[in-house]
């Protein structure tokens, strides 16, 4: 019985022994502790994402949105910032200051007798358009510290209507000119040639050539009568 015994436990540690070797020899063999691959060995597969995958649409440029902007949608965006601004001229301070005339002012400098934020005062600069446009997008990223609660308005639109709006409560300076829309699109299109019409039977090479160039240079001129705004 003893013996036996014996035999069982000498099976189950000769068993652990080859176990722990195959694992060792398995790990050298495979790398499993190396975070690093082996030389010249080459990973299985990578999954390449667009270099624009992902990117958010820049949308038009902001002084094109203010040049087909409303002031009076921006007054009803504003209707929000009325709980802690005024904006008639000579309204009193409330929890914010009074906005009549901001636009073109120094930052943090234009309503007399408001405690700014020293974040907000001395940041610097003028409540230009590009400023503004920043400022009403997000408060505490333009000037960290600010007191200013409010989260910012996410759509481009909804800036460039209530800058407008700011615009026609006092003023400020020239709203800046729009962007022409880019004409590469309609350049690319007239540098790559048309498909002409084929060579008519009978006639001669020169004239086919001549057909075939007028064929081509219709698609241009197409193209560029469609990249033209006024046409």
């Amino acid at each position: 019985m003893k013996d036996n015994r014996n035999t069982a436990f000498g099976w189950i540690l000769f068993s652990g022994v080859i176990a722990l070797g195959a694992s060792s020899i398995s790990s050298m063999y495979f790398h499993a502790d190396d975070s690093e691959l082996p030389e010249g060995a080459e990973p299985g597969f990578f999954i390449q994402a667009d270099e624009e995958e992902g990117a958010a649409d820049a949308g038009p440029p902001f002084a094109n949105l203010l040049a087909a902007g409303s002031a009076s949608a921006g007054e009803a965006i504003f209707a929000k910032c009325t709980a802690c601004h005024t904006i008639a001229q000579g309204g009193a301070n409330g929890i914010g200051p009074n906005l009549w005339g901001v636009l073109g002012k120094p930052i943090g400098k234009h309503a007399a007798g408001f405690a700014y934020s020293s974040a907000l005062s001395g940041h610097g600069g003028d409540w230009t358009y590009e400023n503004m446009d920043s400022w009403l997008t997000s408060p505490k990223a333009f000037a960290n510290g600010t007191k200013m609660s409010f989260a910012g308005l996410s759509k481009a639109e909804d800036r460039a209507n209530v800058i407008l709006y700011l615009l026609e409560n006092g003023g400020g300076p020239p709203l800046p000119a729009p962007v022409a829309e880019d004409a590469a699109e309609g350049e690319e299109d007239a540098d790559s040639p048309g498909e002409g019409p084929g060579a008519v039977e009978g006639a001669e090479t020169g004239e086919a050539e001549a057909a075939s160039a007028m064929g081509a240079d219709q698609p241009v001129a197409e193209d560029a009568a469609a990249t033209n705004p006024e046409g």
